[in-house]
């Protein structure tokens, strides 16, 4: 995915819109994500589990990264996201010294990535019409779980 230097985001971003679209396709909400090595192979993809698990703390972010598994350093790693990351996904990068979060989108929710840009991580956020659909059309579907899954009463 690395060539000559050129970084294709948006074969990094098919690889979390599959894992966005697995978790819709399995009762939960559409948010995938993938850590991305330095050499530009997937080291780890996840998608939200929240529903399915019963547990709120897996994210896609937290699933990519977990599905990782160890790494002895996060140093030229990226972290892909369908959607702009939560704080406490947010925290995640920061605290592992992932140095760059490409993002599906934000405007069906604006997460903490200026925040992340402000301490030093390359944010690039690719505008997705597909994944600015996908998350639209859930949430009006499905507005409750989303509220939920965002810390809001909505």
């Amino acid at each position: 995915m690395i060539e000559g230097g050129h970084v294709n985001y948006r074969e990094w971003l098919a690889v979390a819109v599959e894992e966005a679209e697995a978790g819709l396709n399995s009762g939960g909400i559409p948010i995938g994500a993938a850590l991305i090595g330095p050499d530009g192979g997937v080291l780890g993809r996840g998608h939200n589990r929240r529903v399915q698990d019963d547990d709120p703390s897996v994210h896609g972010e937290t699933a990519a990264f977990r599905n990782a598994g160890r790494q002895r350093s996060y140093t030229g790693t990226t972290m892909v996201t369908t959607l702009s990351p939560c704080w406490y996904c947010s925290g995640l990068i920061r605290q592992f010294g992932i140095g760059r979060v490409v993002i599906g989108e934000a405007r069906n929710f604006h997460g903490g990535h200026d925040w992340l840009a402000e301490h030093g991580v390359d944010v690039v956020v690719l505008d997705d019409p597909g994944c600015v659909r996908m998350m639209a059309d859930f949430i009006t579907a499905h507005p409750r779980l989303w509220y939920e899954d965002i810390g809001e009463d909505g």
